[in-house]
């Protein structure tokens, strides 16, 4: 028996605790034992019922890290043991995205993370770092992820550029890390001085009060 969180409607209110038998992994597919999740907020927006084509019941969460537990017929990549993170987009593997690549969403248009075994196309998974735990490494997969496209894939940033991040959300923080880790400056804004504090202490190189300095 395995057990999962399911919403039957929007809002958390009509969140259930379920518990049934999980099926092995089938072809192709990898069983992940999950043990630590992350919140965006795009799970907000889901367990708020604010995703009107959301079919109940749906498992929420997409962010997941956890550990294989099984693997089905011709998976050779990936043994019992191996620790990994979920894909927001599972059928995005490569290149750039497409409208078909972004049709499949955890926690959205699949099932997602809030449950404690979850099979997945061996595809739609990547190795944890060694040097993470499971919830430190769940936050890779939706904020960390859209930060370093944005900047290194789509703009390839490197020493000597400049960096606009806004606010303190979790893409802000991850874009504000990676960029200075090649080098650029980084401009934060916020309407908090305590935020930017924060801000400063990561790394940000200006700070700027968008409310007291319009």
């Amino acid at each position: 028996m395995a057990f999962r969180y399911a919403m039957t409607a929007g809002g958390v209110d009509n969140i259930s605790r379920i518990e049934a038998d999980m099926p092995a992994p089938g072809p192709g597919e990898v069983q992940v034992r999950l043990k630590g999740s992350s919140l965006n907020f795009h799970d907000y927006v889901t367990l708020a019922g604010l995703i009107p084509w959301i079919e109940y019941p749906r498992v929420p969460l997409s962010d997941g890290a956890g550990e294989i537990v099984a693997v089905g017929e011709g998976v050779t990549q990936y043994q019992p043991g191996d620790r990994v993170v979920t894909l927001f987009y599972p059928h995005w593997h490569a290149g750039r995205p497409t409208a078909k690549s972004k049709e499949l969403i955890l926690g959205e248009t699949t099932d997602g993370c809030a449950q404690e075994l979850l099979n997945l196309d061996v595809r739609s998974v990547a190795r944890a770092p060694a040097h993470l735990g499971d919830p430190a490494a769940a936050t890779l997969v939706c904020a960390g992820h859209t930060a370093w496209y944005a900047l290194m894939e789509e703009c390839g940033i490197g020493a000597g550029d400049a960096v606009l991040v806004q606010g303190s959300g979790g893409v802000s923080l991850f874009a504000l890390q990676f960029a200075k880790a090649v080098g650029a400056t980084v401009v934060a804004t916020s309407s908090s001085d305590h935020k930017l504090e924060r801000l400063g202490e990561l790394g940000a190189d200006h700070l700027i009060n968008y409310a007291s300095t319009p």
